[in-house]
């Protein structure tokens, strides 16, 4: 037994978005002493800002389409005009109504994560905080830029910091015209007019949601096709589908500057064109929130980009300082910072700990439709990276989508060739977050396809494909 009067392991975590709030409940779990930091509130820009509302968003824009589709399904809506006439109402969108709810959601969630951090034990100081070296934190608790201050000491420090939109000095934000995508719930009408620069995730994100929403929507791309990074197949299914609800999609194209007119925005391009448009987001990545901590005092390694180099169990190059989340060198998932937070406190405490591997990090897109993915690549394979074989299957051919009126979407699955093991997939559908677990679940376990296809699906269901493109994929020994 260890002396009762031992003292506990002092853990300060700063910035409480997914990872610090992992953090923090693991350390409080192991016995340890936490002292969480956070500026903007428990859940940070996850919750608060980012995740959270724009998910919620999205899912106000599904219910839209959702009525505009109905219509192919037989469903019609009328109402009676005075003359007793049928008439077709109009569908309208509430946005000021949609954002005050979805931002009060934001503060629910933010304030049941501070509820369970209270009631693991865990000490929540308001406040800036920055390292002193590798064994205190500094946090300015002042709420006008005075000069109070703490100083906690820690044996163990998890950075937490997250990141912020990138700001373009030819694209200045303003949040009335021109936004970031933290900046868009103050809107109270849906714009008439959104240009959207960049076509990464979360240009692609907001430019679905507010076409769905009753916007005009220009998506502006550098690249040949919108979503660069994600799987060509799926991105071209995206951009189809952008195209045929009456999306502009301008590829090849890039912004030099976007300035405010009289009544709304002006991008100029690079080769002298301009687009006008009512409002303007730019999406054009994030930089870590690293600057100006003290991590490079602390003996903290930081990439060129500015983000913290971390091994698989979120450790930095300084023995007692973890990192979690956007500002480090892994992927930006909320899921991912979660993991990493708990991975850095089982490690940093002595307990059993399961090294991340991002290969089986499932992801999701929440466009219309959705794009999730997991393993490894197609591109990766057809590289000779990975060995494995391919096989794609519509789910236009499905029963289930048939019935709900699906015309676009595929379930992809990658077996490993000779064996058969599962090493990765893209789903391509209106809830495909959900379909990708059993494929994530595959890679995880290294399930082949045959132990796969031997699971009994619901009949009909979409995730029947997963099972029929298994089975198509049988190994014959």
């Amino acid at each position: 037994m260890g002396n009762e009067f031992e003292r506990k392991q002092r853990v300060v975590v700063v910035g409480g978005g997914p990872g610090g709030y992992e953090a923090a409940i693991a350390g409080a779990q192991l016995g340890a002493e936490v002292t969480l930091v956070e500026q903007v509130g428990v859940g940070g820009s996850a919750v608060i800002t980012d995740v959270v509302p724009s998910k919620t968003l999205i899912a106000v824009a599904e219910a839209t389409n959702g009525i505009g589709e109905a219509a192919d399904l037989g469903v019609q809506f009328f109402s009676r005009n005075d003359a007793g006439r049928p008439v077709r109402p109009e569908v309208a969108v509430n946005l000021a109504q949609v954002n005050k709810r979805l931002l009060g959601l934001a503060r629910q969630q933010s304030e049941d994560m501070r509820a369970s951090l209270v009631r693991a034990g865990v000490t929540i100081v308001s406040g800036h905080g920055r390292l002193d070296g590798s064994s205190s934190v500094i946090v300015s608790t002042a709420v006008s830029g005075g000069t109070d201050f703490d100083q906690i000491e820690a044996d163990t420090i998890v950075v937490s910091v997250g990141a912020s939109p990138r700001i373009l000095p030819t694209a200045v934000p303003d949040g009335e015209r021109i936004f970031t995508w933290t900046q868009l719930y103050g809107l109270q009408a849906v714009p008439e007019h959104l240009i959207v620069v960049g076509s990464g995730v979360t240009g692609a994100e907001f430019a679905s949601a507010y076409t769905a929403l009753g916007s005009k929507v220009t998506l502006i791309s550098s690249r040949d096709q919108v979503l660069p990074g994600e799987d060509a197949d799926a991105a071209a299914v995206i951009e189809n589908v952008f195209k045929r609800n009456g999306m502009t999609v301008l590829s090849k194209s890039r912004a030099d500057k976007v300035e405010r007119t009289a009544d709304g925005v002006v991008a100029t391009l690079s080769d002298g064109r301009t687009v006008e448009g009512s409002h303007c987001l730019m999406a054009v990545g994030s930089i870590p929130n690293t600057k100006g901590i003290g991590l490079e005092q602390a003996g903290v390694q930081l990439s060129d980009s500015g983000h913290i180099r971390v091994n698989r169990v979120a450790r930095t190059s300084a023995p007692n300082i973890y990192a979690a989340g956007d500002c480090t060198t892994f992927l930006p998932l909320a899921s991912v910072a979660s993991m990493q937070g708990r991975t850095a406190m089982f490690h940093a405490m002595g307990d059993a700990v399961n090294p991340t591997e991002l290969r089986n990090v499932a992801s999701n897109i929440f466009t219309q439709p959705q794009i999730a993915t997991v393993g490894w690549t197609q591109r990766q394979i057809e590289e000779g990276i990975a060995q494995g074989d391919i096989y794609k299957l519509p789910l236009s051919s499905n029963p289930r989508a048939k019935m709900m009126g699906i015309k676009d979407g595929f379930v992809k699955l990658f077996a490993r060739t000779g064996s058969g093991t599962v090493i990765g997939g893209v789903v391509v559908a209106p809830n495909a977050s959900e379909l990708i677990f059993p494929i994530a679940l595959a890679v995880e376990h290294r399930l082949t396809v045959d132990q796969v296809s031997r699971a009994f699906t619901v009949y009909p269901s979409l995730s029947g494909s997963i099972s029929d493109a298994a089975r198509a994929m049988h190994i014959v020994l």
